[in-house]
This record gives structure tokens, C-alpha cells and sequence, in this order.
């Protein structure tokens, strides 16, 4: 496939988005120059020169240890011998390492090694675990693709451009982004080709059926991560302990069809977020679009297992992954103690669940009962104010761009009521229904079950709290009953 354009166009957009991520740093370049020349203090340009070079050697100095726990062939045959065989496949001739690191990562990038140009490829414990070995290769080949698709100066250059101007649209103020935009979009196509031209030949290693599956797998994966782990290990954190047993807990989590279901609206929520950033940072087409650009029908090029595959020293890895996710590399190892979540008692996991924004929630209602706050909310979503209430939960929302407001303020808010609703609903003798999941919940009768942000979405969209309401309703009356 080739997805070159035309080398000129290209060339003149990557000067251009170089220019305007550096512009800030022209503009004190030229007013510092200009005062050092007025002034005659030529120790301005000394220190501007120095400042320069500072600036272009510091990635130079600062070492080429690339992250993550080197994979060895003695230790790792197996994985080892999957990627050998990828890379063959695609024709991937250069030095490579492979390195595994804790989060969900596929990832990869040149190095020197002893003074010699090598690449590395991070992959990421959860998805070791939890794909198949035919979509572990395809994952692989994805990456090693890239360098096939991007091996030209233009590409990387492209990439790099792209990188320094997005970094520039994450600030709060973005006086640039008028300048970036435009570029930004103009470049998105190129970026969205390569991913798509490295998909294609992850199907004629893998398959399609495999590969989609991978691309599926990895977002819901992702999302499980950063949700169910993260609130994991911040709770765990807070009570000076560690989930040792992290993984295996996140893979049994995502067995159970409603973590999974949640974590697919996850993922999807969070490529809605990104559709909707009007500066097109995202280097990555949506995932449904991916899986529906792939070659139809292709079979694997070598027959897989269909397992995952086994990692010979997973044990000593995933304790590895743990201290680091933890940081116990730099506390104390007395300071921290071990817990398995998959032996605690069901009250006890749900305790672990993030509880920050019915605490917000609270503050910004000036409310000291989930009740009282919740009923508050609801007042909001009667007289249109809402997005105001979102934005005390959230300040960062406050900088963000409109349209990715629009996304993010309902989740904020309805994260929160949900959390307020539920320890309503609890006290009131609601239970949960999954050891897993905190927001859907059954009556005391056992005939009523209620996925808490479904009446919050919808009251939020339609501006109709009634269903919320009744549901507050339905948890007073036991309680008025129990007084009397």
C-alpha cells in the first residue's frame, strides 16, 4: 500500500507546524536579542546560546535505557520465538529488543544500544495475559509495520512535528491553536493512513478475524485499566497497602460480561472525547473505522493456539509490574503491605472504588448528606445549570475546548450523582449485583435492578430528573417506615 503524498506539500507542512510550536521560543528569542544588542549586555545572547544547547543535547544526555523489563530468549522462548517469526513475516530485518512494562502498551521506538541504532518494543503485561497468541502477533506485527511505513526521514519527521504541536494544545491557554488547527487536520489523513497500512499487514500475519478481535480487545483492555486498576491501586494507596494480585483480579473482572460491557462504553466514550477535540491531535483513526478498513476474509499465515500465550516467568513479571506501579522501588517495603483482592469480601472491594466525586459533589452543593447533594443536582438539571455544577467538580473543564466540553461535562456529573445515588440506595438496603461493578444495583424485593447512570444520562440529556427523583423516593420511604 503506498500512502505517500507529495513530498513538497508534506515537507512545507511539517516546517510550518514546526514553526508554530516554536513560536513562542522565536518571539523570546528575537525580544532577548533585540534588548541584548539595545543594551550592549551580549551576556544575553551567551546565556540565549546556551540555553539552546541545553535544550538540543538534553535528550542526547539523558541516556538511551529504554523503559520497561528486558525480555530475554532464555527466559521468554516462546514469546521470543512469536515475535522472531512477526518480524520475519513482515520483513523486519533490523536489531530489536522487546521489553515488557505495566500498563497497556504496544509500542515502538529506536534506541542505541552500545552505539548502535536498535529498536524496542514495549509491550504491556495486561495484554500478554489477556489476547490470544494469534492476537499478541497481531498486535506485533502492527507495530513492526510502522517502522516499514514510516522507515522514510519525511514520516518520522512528520510524526515529530505533529508530536511537539499537539503537546502545545494540551496547555491551558492556547493562543496557538487558531495556527494549529489547521495543520493539525491537514495532517491527520497521513497519520490515519499508516495506522491503517500497518493494520493490513498485521491481517496477512495474524488474519482478520484476529486482528479485529486485538483491535476490540485492547481498547475494552485499556479502559478496564485505567478504570477498575487505577481505582484499585489510588484505594489501596490510601490505606498504605498494595494489590499484589492486580492482574489476575482485572482479567477475572473482565469475565464478567457487565465490566466488559462498561469498559467497551469506556473506550468508546473516550474516542468520542477525542472526535470531538476540534485541533485533530489524535495520530489513531477510531476503532470501529480501523476494524472496518481491514482486508476481508484473510487467514492466519501460521497456525495459532488461540490461547494466550504463557509467560515462563509471569510470577516474577507481574510482581515486577506491581512494585512498579506502586513505586515500592522508592518506599519502604515495610511502608506498603500486600492485599489480594480476588480474597476480599465483596463489601470490602466495593470499599476500594474511587468515592472522589461524591465528596466533590458535596462541596460544591455545600450538602453534607449524599441525599441532600443529589436532590441539589437534580435542581440543577431543572433550571439548566448544570454545566456550571460540572465545571466546580471539574475545574480543568473550565479550558477545554467547547465542543470537547460537551462530552466530558455529563460524565463528570453523572460519575458523581452516581456515586451520591448509590450510597443512598445502599443505606436504604439496595445490594449490588456484581462484585465488580458499583452503580447497578437491586432492590430489597429483588424485583427491580437499576444501572444508576442510565435515569442519570437520560435526565441530564432530556432535562427530566423524575426517574432520579423516584428512585431517591423509593430509598426514604424504608427509611420512614423503619423511624416509624
Amino acid at each position: 500500500m503506498d500512502i505517500r503524498p507529495q513530498p513538497l506539500r508534506e515537507w512545507l507542512l511539517i516546517g510550518a507546524m514546526l514553526t508554530v510550536a516554536c513560536l513562542p521560543h522565536i518571539l523570546i528569542a528575537i525580544v532577548l536579542t533585540i534588548a541584548s544588542l539595545a543594551f550592549h549586555a551580549l551576556w544575553m545572547l551567551v546565556w540565549l546560546g546556551g540555553m539552546f544547547v541545553a535544550g538540543a543535547t538534553r535528550g542526547f544526555m539523558s541516556g538511551d535505557q529504554p523503559p520497561g523489563r528486558a525480555v530475554r530468549p532464555e527466559d521468554e522462548p516462546e514469546l521470543v520465538a512469536l515475535v522472531q517469526d512477526v518480524a520475519e513475516r513482515v520483513g523486519f530485518r533490523e536489531p530489536l529488543l522487546v521489553r515488557i512494562v505495566p500498563d497497556v502498551d504496544a509500542s515502538m521506538g529506536p534506541v542505541k544500544v552500545g552505539g548502535v541504532r536498535t529498536y524496542v518494543l514495549l509491550l504491556g503485561l495486561p495484554l500478554l495475559r489477556m489476547l490470544t497468541d494469534a492476537q499478541l502477533a497481531s498486535v506485533v506485527a502492527h507495530e513492526l509495520a510502522h517502522v516499514h511505513h514510516a522507515r522514510d526521514r519525511r514520516m518520522s519527521a512528520l510524526r515529530f512535528a505533529r508530536a511537539c504541536l499537539a503537546d502545545r494544545m494540551d496547555s491551558r491557554f492556547r493562543p496557538l491553536g487558531p495556527l494549529a488547527a489547521p495543520l493539525l487536520r491537514a495532517t491527520q489523513p497521513r497519520m490515519w493512513e499508516a495506522e491503517t497500512a500497518s493494520d493490513a499487514d498485521a491481517v496477512r500475519v495474524a488474519g482478520t478475524a484476529a486482528t479485529a478481535e486485538a483491535l476490540r480487545r485492547t481498547g475494552t483492555i485499556h479502559a478496564a485499566f485505567e478504570g477498575l486498576g487505577a481505582d484499585w491501586m489510588l484505594s489501596a494507596a490510601a490505606e498504605d497497602a498494595y494489590p499484589e494480585d492486580l492482574y489476575e483480579a482485572l482479567e477475572s473482572a473482565l469475565a464478567e460480561p457487565l465490566v466488559a460491557d462498561r469498559s467497551v462504553q469506556a473506550a468508546a466514550s473516550e474516542e468520542e472525547m477525542d472526535a470531538a477535540s476540534p485541533y485533530a491531535v489524535e495520530d489513531h483513526p477510531p476503532f470501529d473505522r480501523r476494524i472496518a478498513a481491514l482486508p476481508a476474509d484473510v487467514e492466519a499465515a501460521t497456525p495459532y493456539t488461540g490461547t494466550p500465550l504463557a509467560l515462563r516467568t509471569a510470577e516474577s513479571v507481574e510482581r515486577w509490574c506491581v512494585r512498579l506501579l506502586a513505586d515500592l522501588e522508592d518506599t519502604p517495603a515495610d511502608d506498603l503491605r500486600p492485599i489480594r483482592l480476588l480474597d476480599l469480601p465483596d463489601d470490602r472491594l466495593h470499599a476500594l472504588s474511587d468515592r472522589t466525586g461524591l465528596t466533590l459533589l458535596k462541596d460544591a452543593t455545600g450538602h453534607e448528606t449524599p441525599e441532600e447533594a443529589v436532590a441539589a443536582a437534580l435542581d440543577t438539571v431543572i433550571d439548566g445549570t448544570w454545566p456550571r455544577l460540572a465545571r466546580r467538580l471539574e475545574p480543568q473543564l473550565r479550558w477545554m475546548p467547547a465542543a470537547v466540553r460537551s462530552v466530558v461535562a455529563p460524565e463528570v456529573l453523572s460519575t458523581a450523582m452516581a456515586q451520591g445515588l448509590e450510597s443512598v440506595l445502599r443505606a436504604a438496603g439496595w445490594t449490588y449485583t456484581s462484585r465488580w461493578v458499583n452503580s447497578v444495583l437491586v432492590a430489597p424485593d429483588g424485583t427491580t435492578v437499576v444501572d444508576l447512570y442510565e435515569p442519570i444520562t437520560a435526565a441530564l440529556k432530556d432535562g427530566d430528573p423524575a426517574p432520579v427523583r423516584a428512585l431517591l423516593a423509593t430509598a426514604a420511604t424504608p427509611r420512614k417506615e423503619t423511624a416509624a
